[in-house]
């Protein structure tokens, strides 16, 4: 009995000193449970240098849509400053019966006659842009291209087609609200 307690005890004796903690101790190396806690620690840095850069991608986003905000508003005001660049349809007496889906559109024409308008049309669809004639509760019917639900590419279209064959210089923006 004395034997196999000695030789239990020589085993259990060799299977610590023969553990990899035993031997790592012994070399000045981490333990298994340092080395998960060292890693714990680095992803733990990790996941916060992940959030502070989707935290600062929110920032940005949110300040580009406020100066994109700012910059429609400033642009509605400065059309609306340049007198007849920009119409809402109210002052007209509203639309009649035609329905718009977009919010802005380019208007190349407005004329009594629904002859000249759609003589208008034909020259603007044979120019390669979907036209519309819109009708107004006082009897104007206007000829509009482009329909777009950003002012800004609005604006940046009518520039571009001020002065064309298809566009005159007197063109203006059709807001639909």
């Amino acid at each position: 009995m004395k034997k196999t307690l000695v030789i239990a005890a020589a085993l259990a004796a060799g299977l610590l000193v023969s553990s990899c903690d035993f031997l790592r101790t012994l070399a000045g190396r981490p333990t298994s449970a340092q080395v998960e806690q060292i890693r714990l620690e680095r992803l733990a840095a990790e996941e916060a240098r992940h959030q502070a850069r989707m935290d600062s991608m929110a920032r940005v986003e949110k300040a580009m849509a406020d100066s994109l905000a700012a910059q429609e508003a400033r642009l509605l005001d400065s059309l609306a400053q340049a007198k007849g660049t920009i119409l809402n349809p109210a002052k007209l007496g509203g639309l009649y019966t035609t329905k718009l889906e977009s919010r802005y559109h380019i208007v190349v024409g407005a004329f009594r006659g629904r002859y000249y308008a759609e003589r208008k049309l034909r020259s603007c669809n044979d120019a390669g842009y979907t036209a519309t004639i819109v009708s107004f509760r006082n009897g104007l019917l206007a000829v509009a291209i482009c329909p777009s639900n950003d002012l800004t590419e609005t604006v940046k279209t009518l520039r571009q087609l001020r002065g064309t064959g298809v566009c005159p210089k007197d063109s203006w923006i059709l807001v639909n609200e």
